[in-house]
């Protein structure tokens, strides 16, 4: 069976730094890092390739070293995929580039990403891929993960609990991170990474409309981010002299503060 992880480099959350002047993200100088939650789709590729055998493909990304890294992992292939013309991609931009530079290659029978990244957390653009490519998908998995045959069994979380559910491949499934361990690159694969083969994909590479590439195709944008100032802590003591008076005072407090 094939397996594709799709990856993202974001910005270390622990060091990000907003321009004053345009309220945008510096990301020049900040410090990138493999989106954490795509740690954890990766294992899931391991170990159902594990489980059935076949090829685990990386792609696609916005960095070679990050795609190093996840060959320096057990990744057999990667493809980095790469272009002016994605740049500024809002997530509807970016399923349409990534559903793309997919079809380009030979099919998947399992597609894996992290359930959302954290420089957006939008969750939104592994359910859209599923939708463009018209298989069956499962979002925020979190255990029972195994295959039999062209079905696979997943357990993903629900607001009020958890469930176990099949489907059929080709299918996708986005990861939490309460569904595995991420393993670390063994010393063969740091020792070879640095001379891995990146396939590289560019628009030119791929059948899409332009004007659903970049910010063209992005109907939603950022135009502002700013930090958020740190709430200001108190202490409230309540000192009714019977239930009834307690309850009426923490209830105007809360009121005052427009909880209710």
């Amino acid at each position: 069976m094939r397996f594709l992880v799709c990856i993202k480099q974001v910005v270390d959350a622990s060091k990000v730094e907003v321009d004053p002047a345009t309220g945008r993200l510096k990301r020049n100088n900040a410090n990138s890092i493999m989106n954490p939650l795509d740690l954890h789709a990766l294992e899931a590729a391991f170990e159902l390739r594990e489980q059935t055998g076949g090829t685990v493909s990386m792609g696609p990304n916005q960095a070679t070293n990050a795609l190093k890294e996840c060959l320096a992992i057990a990744a057999d292939k990667a493809y980095l995929v790469s272009d002016r013309a994605f740049g500024g991609s809002d997530t509807l931009a970016t399923s349409y580039t990534l559903v793309n530079a997919i079809r380009t290659l030979e099919a998947f029978d399992v597609i894996l990403c992290g359930q959302e990244s954290i420089d957006s957390n939008t969750a939104q653009v592994g359910p859209e891929m599923a939708g463009m490519l018209g298989i069956p998908d499962v979002s925020h998995a979190i255990g029972n993960l195994s295959i039999n045959g062209n079905v696979i069994i997943v357990k993903r979380q629900m607001n009020d609990g958890a469930e176990v559910v099949e489907m059929k491949t080709p299918c996708l499934i986005t990861t939490g991170k309460e569904l595995n361990k991420p393993r670390y690159p063994s010393i063969k694969g740091l020792l070879a990474k640095d001379t891995a083969e990146i396939h590289r994909i560019t628009s030119a590479d791929i059948e899409a409309d332009p004007a659903r590439l970049g910010i063209k195709g992005s109907p939603t944008q950022v135009r502002k981010v700013r930090p958020v100032k740190p709430m200001k802590k108190e202490n409230l003591k309540i000192s009714g002299k019977t239930a009834e008076e307690s309850a009426a005072i923490l209830a105007e407090a809360l009121h005052k503060i427009q909880v209710i």
